[in-house]
This record gives structure tokens, C-alpha cells and sequence, in this order.
């Protein structure tokens, strides 16, 4: 059995991707893992298909004519490994599998750490690495699951300083540079690892989610199926952040509320849900009226400000779509 297998989910963003492959090998050849890296290609059009075959031929390489998503394309490895039995290539599957970001570093033992970790942690079903930003400073890593205090601090006025609170689904810093692994809701989908019994038990990734909130979702149903998640300090990962949902801008904002909307009519009440609603419905009107006075003081032009009024509204009427949240709910 491998140990682990690595899965990279590529859209247009080549020389990142080779520096993230580069890093991986460094850490794969250090430690004493058997490992394998499988990158799923999006129909990306940078040439990083024709720079993975000539410079990393060692990668397994799924080149997909269309753009998967990100748990499309997870899911396309994850099936090639043998979790999906009717569309398997091989039945060899690894003793756990680490969903990686192409905008990643791998530090040294980063890679050890999190199987290791796996192994010796019977009931952790879920490894979530420490992230940090490209020039070394601390970045949140690791989440509670998402609630209406999140919604209401990202979208409400109130006090800056609950932005870093548990209230905002944070964890201290002190939890992560005290070294010591410790509970959480859920890692940032930039570097989850997560064993295979537990992907046996709760399944593949749910790709109605094209972008955003995957990670979230996957780890909600490990959690519920009784394993439980970690993050582990010890691994410590680069994350530069964003660099291909980058290339999209209010598109990407759209996408990120219609996941939202999705997790929250799959996993809460309806009371919880009506709540939300209204959260979102005042903080799009906050937002709108936000960039009405960046037109006045110059910062938006009005065509930029037009196109934000028209998301803010799909954002509102997508919220409102109760069949929408009852097809989700019923997934659950």
C-alpha cells in the first residue's frame, strides 16, 4: 500500500505548480513515505500540460478537456485510485490522500508529519497542515464550521476585533505555534489530508460545489460519520492564496455565496437558514451602498459599480431560492 498520494488541482497557473511539484519531490525523497502525485489538469491554457510531461514525468497526470472544479477534479483522482469502484483504473489505494493547492510550498517533514500523525490518532479522520503566507507571516489554516456569527461578522458593522474570534470560526495562534495538534471543524482545502477509511466511509467530494466550500462539506460529512478532524502544526505549508480563483473576480464572488447557500440549506434548519437570509439580504444592501459612495469618492468607476449591483442582487435572489434549498437539503 502507498502511503500517500497527493492530489493537485491545476487551472493556468503552470510556474506555480512547478515550484509546489518541486517542493513536494524535495520532501517525498528527505522522508521515508512511499508516495505518488496525481495532478488533474482543468483544460488549462498556459502550456502547463506540455511542461508537466516534459519536466515531471513522474506525476500522474489526468488532462481533462473541460474545467472539473476543484472537486470535480479531486474526484477524478480519487476514482483513478480505486475509491470509485465502477470508474477504478487500479484497487492499490493509498493509506491516506492529501488534497494540495498548486499555489503551495511544502516545508520539510511537512508531508511525514501528516501521515504520521494519521497513523498514530486512530480517531482522526482529517490532517489540516499550518499555512503560512509567502512571506512567512501566520495565516488561518484551520476552521470551525460555518454559522450565522460568521455571516454576521463578514457582512454586519460590527467590532473589527471579532474578525480573528472563535465567534468567527478562528482558532488562537497560540494553538498553532504551541506545536501541539488540536481539534478543529475543518483544515483549508489548500492542504487536507484525510485517511482512506474515512473516504471509504463518507464518500467522494460533492461536486455541485464548483468552487468554494468543497472542503467544508467533505470535512462536515467525515466529521458526522464519526471521525474527527485536526490541525498539525508540526506540518508546516506555504500558502500564497488565490492565484487561480484570482484570475475570476465577481464571478468568484458569486460562485463563493451560491456554495454558501448550498452548505447552509444542507446542513441547517430551516429557522437557522430564514436567518441567514437576512443577513445576507442586509449585508449585499450594506455592500451596494458601500460602492455607490466609492463611485462619488472615485475609487469604482460606474460600469465596475453596475456589475457589483447586479451580483449583490443575484446573491440576494439566489438566497431566496427556497426549492433550491430544499433539492440540498435532501442531500444531507
Amino acid at each position: 500500500m502507498i502511503d500517500l498520494a497527493i492530489v493537485i488541482v491545476n487551472w493556468n497557473v503552470r510556474d506555480l505548480l512547478a515550484a509546489c511539484l518541486r517542493s513536494v519531490e524535495k520532501d517525498l525523497a528527505a522522508g521515508k513515505l512511499s508516495g505518488e502525485v496525481w495532478v488533474v489538469d482543468n483544460a488549462s491554457e498556459d502550456g502547463s500540460v506540455t511542461m508537466l510531461r516534459r519536466d515531471f514525468p513522474w506525476v500522474r497526470l489526468i488532462d481533462s478537456d473541460k474545467n472539473l472544479g476543484f472537486a470535480g477534479g479531486n474526484n477524478a483522482a480519487l476514482r483513478a485510485m480505486g475509491f470509485d469502484a465502477d470508474h477504478a483504473l487500479e484497487t492499490n489505494k493509498p493509506e491516506a490522500v492529501l488534497l494540495l493547492n498548486p499555489d503551495t510550498l511544502v516545508h520539510p517533514g511537512a508531508l511525514e508529519a501528516l501521515v504520521t500523525f494519521l497513523r498514530q490518532t486512530p480517531k482522526a479522520g482529517i490532517a489540516g497542515a499550518r499555512l503560512v503566507y509567502g512571506d512567512g507571516t501566520f495565516q488561518h489554516g484551520a476552521f470551525a464550521f460555518p454559522g450565522l456569527w460568521q455571516l454576521a461578522i463578514e457582512l454586519l458593522p460590527l467590532p473589527a476585533r471579532l474578525v480573528d474570534s472563535r465567534l468567527n470560526g478562528r482558532y488562537s495562534r497560540a494553538l498553532y505555534e504551541g506545536g501541539e495538534p488540536f481539534l478543529i471543524g475543518h483544515p483549508l482545502g489548500a492542504a487536507l489530508c484525510v485517511k482512506a477509511a474515512a473516504i471509504e466511509q463518507a464518500g467522494l467530494l460533492d461536486e455541485a460545489y464548483h468552487m468554494y466550500v468543497e472542503e467544508v462539506d467533505w470535512s462536515k460529512r467525515i466529521v458526522e460519520v464519526g471521525w474527527q478532524a485536526y490541525c498539525v502544526p508540526e506540518a508546516m505549508i506555504t500558502h500564497l492564496g488565490g492565484q487561480s480563483t484570482g484570475q475570476i473576480k465577481m464571478s468568484s464572488f458569486l460562485n463563493l455565496w451560491r456554495s454558501r447557500y448550498r452548505f447552509y440549506c444542507k446542513y441547517y434548519g430551516s429557522m437557522q437558514v430564514q436567518l441567514a437570509r437576512h443577513i445576507v439580504h442586509i449585508g449585499m444592501q450594506r455592500l451596494a451602498a458601500a460602492d455607490r459612495q466609492a463611485v462619488v469618492q472615485g475609487h469604482l468607476t460606474h460600469a465596475e459599480q453596475k456589475e457589483r449591483q447586479a451580483c449583490y442582487t443575484q446573491i440576494i435572489n439566489l438566497w431566496q431560492e427556497r426549492d433550491l434549498c430544499q433539492k440540498s437539503s435532501q442531500l444531507s
